[in-house]
């Protein structure tokens, strides 16, 4: 009786151990998050959620438009001469790696979060008005996705439809703009747009002006956003 009470002593004494280190470890995770949730930001919070909800109804809607109405290509001075490579894999699973990145940033540092959420929303409304006006034609030299269950995800959701502009391109820089002020994501987020440009290009998903254009649409998105349409969520962004 009495080893079998050392050992019970001894399993109650490991568990506290584990829960209480646990803890441990998650308090300076979310640190951030304490005090900061008053009343009016988790009004703003939901109400940013709302917004991307229907931005991607929108953009779903804008996509399935552009795929019909889509008459023939045109001739691309970029694509015209550069040759075909199969970047599907950067296009793919790196577009779904930067958006749980940019996830986690955003839910570790919640000044981040009611902004980031407005402002994305606000270019996907954007980019799925112009998708709507663009009826260009897919590249005949495009490349084709495969049937591995990522791919098939990325084309549920509409990833790989519109073309002007590249919101591979786009959201990245939109990334690099909003933490502007932390070196390191500014320019890691400036790479990744500079990257996912350039395999868009060589696997001639993009024309060139979608790709081109998109980190000036993205200014402009972000600066009307910083300065007209949620003025007080980026001064809490950048407090």
């Amino acid at each position: 009786m009495s080893a079998r009470k050392d050992v019970s002593q001894f399993c109650q004494k490991v568990s506290v151990n584990v829960v209480f280190t646990g803890q441990v470890q998650m308090i300076p995770l979310f640190r951030e998050h304490v005090g900061f949730w008053t009343k009016e930001r988790k009004k703003s919070l939901r109400v940013g959620i709302l917004f991307l909800i229907v931005a991607l109804f929108i953009q779903f809607v804008a996509h399935q438009y552009s795929e019909k109405s889509a008459t023939s290509f045109v001739g691309d001075l970029f694509l015209d001469n550069l040759p075909v490579v199969d970047f599907s894999y950067i296009i793919v699973n790196g577009a779904f790696l930067a958006i749980i990145i940019g996830l986690f940033l955003i839910i570790l540092k919640p000044r981040y979060l009611v902004f980031s959420l407005k402002v994305v929303s606000f270019f996907i409304v954007t980019r799925a008005f112009f998708v709507t006006l663009t009826h260009i034609g897919i590249y005949p030299s495009q490349i084709t996705l495969g049937d591995s269950p990522i791919d098939q995800f990325y084309m549920l959701l509409n990833l790989q439809d519109g073309f002007f502009f590249s919101g591979h391109t786009g959201m990245p820089f939109l990334g690099a703009l909003i933490f502007w002020n932390e070196k390191f994501w500014r320019y890691f987020f400036i790479a990744v747009s500079i990257l996912f440009g350039t395999a868009a290009l060589f696997a001639h998903v993009h024309y060139s002006i979608d790709v081109f254009a998109a980190p000036f649409m993205t200014y402009a998105i972000f600066k009307f956003a910083e300065l007209e349409l949620f003025k007080k969520d980026y001064a809490t962004m950048r407090e």
